[in-house]
């Protein structure tokens, strides 16, 4: 049903959170325009929730397995027909939320929407290195959104879609130590999603795909232009093909001993 100038389409701002009290605020901030703010929790054990409950009494808790399988529980407990998913190292800006009330205002004409992102790295937006074309669908009708079966990088799947002109900010990589761990977990989950989809040669993997993918972020990308960070990014991509690949060939070895 299309709103009118002074009524429009309710949403709720969907963020998934664990021990994330250095950016749960500065983002509950970004989505306090939305009519329901519902925040899923992994059960933290830090001051996450002492602040959410500051700007939210719609706090659900719930056993993470993955990213995919969280958001897929959690979407159906949404009040309103709309839903946008934030986490809690992403802020929406001004421009992006009056884009999306526009949009509810008027009366959307699609199923879902991409939004771009830019991506900041150490307190500096990344222009290049694969960074600056990232783009997530996060604006979409309740009842048609759902994340892929995937334990990593899972999208939802709409073919009626359009793309916002607005950016959101992504603070994704505030560490190295939380890039490292980030890398671990990825790629763990990463293996075994691509040993289950039947990816054979592991060793050859291991010695191609790490040298190429810094290739491709850092020259191919032009992750030049980002100075030291493009190097790092590209350097740590790298290092996560190299995990990864051991991670799979490790599985690769264990189901033959194990059939």
């Amino acid at each position: 049903m299309s709103g009118n100038k002074n009524q429009r389409q309710k949403l709720t701002v969907l963020i998934p959170c664990y021990n994330e009290e250095k950016n749960i605020e500065a983002c509950l901030q970004s989505v306090l325009w939305a009519d329901e703010i519902l925040v899923v929790d992994s059960f933290s054990t830090d001051r996450t929730l002492d602040i959410v409950r500051q700007y939210t009494d719609r706090i659900l808790q719930h056993e993470y397995i993955n990213s995919a399988s969280q958001k897929n529980w959690a979407i159906p407990q949404a009040k309103h027909d709309w839903v946008l998913i934030v986490d809690s190292d992403e802020r929406i800006p001004l421009a992006l939320s009056d884009e999306i009330k526009e949009i509810l205002r008027k009366g959307p004409d699609k199923d879902g929407y991409w939004i771009r992102r830019n991506n900041y790295l150490m307190g500096k937006r990344v222009r290049y290195s694969g960074w600056g074309r990232d783009r997530v669908l996060r604006l979409f009708r309740r009842n048609l959104g759902r994340y892929q079966e995937k334990r990593v990088h899972a999208e939802v799947k709409l073919k009626n879609t359009g793309v916002l002109m607005t950016q959101l900010e992504h603070h994704s990589i505030s560490s190295m130590t939380s890039w490292v761990v980030k890398i671990n977990r990825y790629s763990s989950w990463k293996a075994k999603d691509k040993f289950e989809r039947g990816t054979t040669a592991p060793v050859l993997h291991l010695l191609f795909r790490p040298p190429f993918r810094f290739f491709k972020d850092f020259v191919l990308r032009l992750g030049m232009f980002d100075g030291w960070r493009g190097f790092l990014i590209a350097a740590m991509a790298s290092f996560s093909e190299l995990v990864m690949a051991a991670k799979i060939t490790q599985i690769t070895i264990k189901s033959r001993r194990n059939p």
